[in-house]
């Protein structure tokens, strides 16, 4: 039965909207499940394998190509995005060029954006119930997703108005660059839809050019086995003995391909307190993270993306970061004092970064 008439679907999809900019995003768009387009090349990209170890973008088959497969009766796609770069940062080129630093990926510096984004997309969708209620028999149904689930994020916001994929496959948006987080709401509700972004990427290379690893294979195609955030993030077993020079002390993503795309100088300033820098992270030493005994990394890291990485992968990180930093009595102090660490992927790293520093 239908809720409302067409003019009513209108004047709710405004509310959403202002809603949503209520909460704290930054926009808010509309789309329909339409994903054939972007299911054929996530197909083909899944078929060569770029996908790496996340057996995740594959075990789930078309759900995540198909939003009513994933959440029946799911007729709309509402998308979300909410800035995240934070104030006072020390400036990102600044830490990544000097070498005895651990640099953090911007998005990682504060809270972790799961349960921001979660708890604010929940109250958008409750706020919405509210609004809907005592209408006919109609039942509202929805689901909230952020990056946890079979969902394809930059097809549905690229739908849905917020921006164009660029050239690295992250979101861009004309206005405000791309320092910012995705989320959705599935639904079945039947409300108009946005007009799909246009790209203006061009003919720029820029993030193609800078990436360290080459993990920008092609215009819109990364190989995530190449990848900076994947091997430092995703990886669980020991990092390839070709990369690990190659990522310097980028111990937790990699911002490179953000950081000189030009669309980035209408970047905003986040407005979300939760994102402010936490415990110093945008200027904190190699050697000094490697110190931290495990009760410090769950201490500090209690409430961030960064934790769930674990104490050992974030040990096998910085052992990679202090392999290619320069060689001086405190760096090989604290690669001295962890050679005979008890795990292995720990000892391993250690290893290679000592050696590095043997033959300097």
């Amino acid at each position: 039965m239908q809720l409302l008439d067409n003019n009513d679907y209108t004047s709710l999809s405004a509310d959403i909207k202002r809603w949503g900019r209520e909460l704290g995003f930054a926009e808010i768009g509309i789309t329909d499940t339409d994903l054939s387009n972007a299911e054929a090349e996530h197909q083909a990209w899944i078929n060569k394998g770029f996908h790496g170890d996340m057996d995740y973008m594959a075990k789930h088959g078309t759900k995540r190509t198909r939003p009513a497969d994933l959440v029946p009766n799911t007729v709309r796609v509402i998308t979300a995005r909410l800035d995240y770069l934070p104030p006072a940062a020390k400036e990102s080129w600044g830490v990544i060029q000097d070498s005895e630093q651990a640099f953090i990926s911007r998005y990682a510096l504060g809270r972790d954006y799961h349960k921001v984004m979660r708890q604010k997309l929940q109250k958008l969708c409750n706020k919405v119930a509210a609004n809907v209620e005592g209408f006919g028999d109609f039942k509202f149904e929805s689901r909230v997703f952020t990056d946890s689930a079979p969902v394809l994020e930059v097809a549905l916001a690229e739908k849905s108005g917020l921006g164009w994929r660029g050239k690295h496959t992250l979101l861009l948006n004309k206005d405000h660059g791309s320092w910012f987080f995705l989320g959705e709401i599935y639904t079945n509700l039947p409300l108009p839809v946005d007009q799909k972004a246009t790209n203006h990427c061009g003919s720029c290379s820029a993030c193609i050019d800078v990436c360290p690893t080459s993990a920008i294979t092609a215009p819109y195609e990364v190989d995530a086995r190449r990848c900076i955030s994947y091997l430092t993030i995703e990886l669980k077993g020991p990092i390839p003995l070709e990369f690990r020079p190659l990522i310097g002390n980028r111990v937790y993503g990699c911002d490179d391909c953000q950081l000189v795309c030009p669309w980035n100088k209408f970047a905003e300033i986040t407005q979300e307190p939760d994102f402010y820098v936490r415990n110093g992270l945008d200027d904190v030493s190699l050697a000094e993270c490697f110190s931290w005994s495990e009760a410090e990394f769950n201490q500090k890291m209690a409430g961030s993306a960064i934790y769930r990485i674990g104490y050992m992968q974030w040990l096998r990180n910085i052992a990679v970061g202090l392999g290619n930093a320069p060689s001086s009595p405190d760096i090989i102090s604290a690669l001295e004092a962890r050679k005979n660490d008890s795990n292995e992927l720990v000892r391993e790293h250690v290893g290679w970064a000592l050696q590095r520093h043997r033959l300097a």
